[in-house]
């Protein structure tokens, strides 16, 4: 049986290589994530040139440690398919205009047919408000959308399962 499939947005990877934060709402995500990357090797997992960019981006040394993170993950084209559906998403209001790489994040799982995308982005992409619309929007340019989730949802039961 295959593997399930999940695109890894950077606010995920940002929390596993992050330092231990005392806010216990960012130190609980960081647990999650954690957790969640430990039993990584049941999923196959992809990342796009976006999340290496914004892994990049800051302090080289958290940089670096984000980065070391995402070798060997798969990563997945950009083509002009996913470029198109992100305009889509923008163009009617799943994701802000101001926010072209949250689009870019859940053109690339739906283009390419990936089941999940990981996040902690619960202001652009794992929105309660805005989840319906932007699954509409997949499904009218003929993409099943990502099922989008954090890590604890992700994980469910299955660390007990250990």
């Amino acid at each position: 049986m295959p593997k399930p499939t999940v695109y890894f947005e950077t606010t995920v990877v940002g929390h596993i290589a992050a330092r231990q934060q005392s806010d216990i709402i960012v130190a609980a995500r960081q647990l999650s994530s954690n957790r969640w990357w430990k039993g990584r090797d049941k999923y196959r997992i992809f990342i796009s040139q976006v999340v290496i960019d914004e892994c990049s981006a800051g302090d080289s040394t958290a940089a670096a440690e984000r980065l070391d993170l995402l070798t060997d993950i798969e990563v997945l084209a950009i083509t002009a398919e996913a470029k198109s559906l992100a305009a889509e998403l923008m163009l009617r209001y799943g994701i802000p205009q101001s926010e072209p790489r949250d689009a870019l994040h859940i053109s690339l799982a739906a283009v390419h047919g990936i089941e999940f995308l990981l996040t902690w982005n619960f202001r652009h992409i794992a929105n309660a408000e805005t989840r319906a619309t932007i699954e509409q929007i997949c499904r009218d340019c003929g993409y099943k959308p990502p099922s989008i989730c954090s890590p604890d949802e992700l994980m469910g039961d299955w660390e007990n399962d250990e």
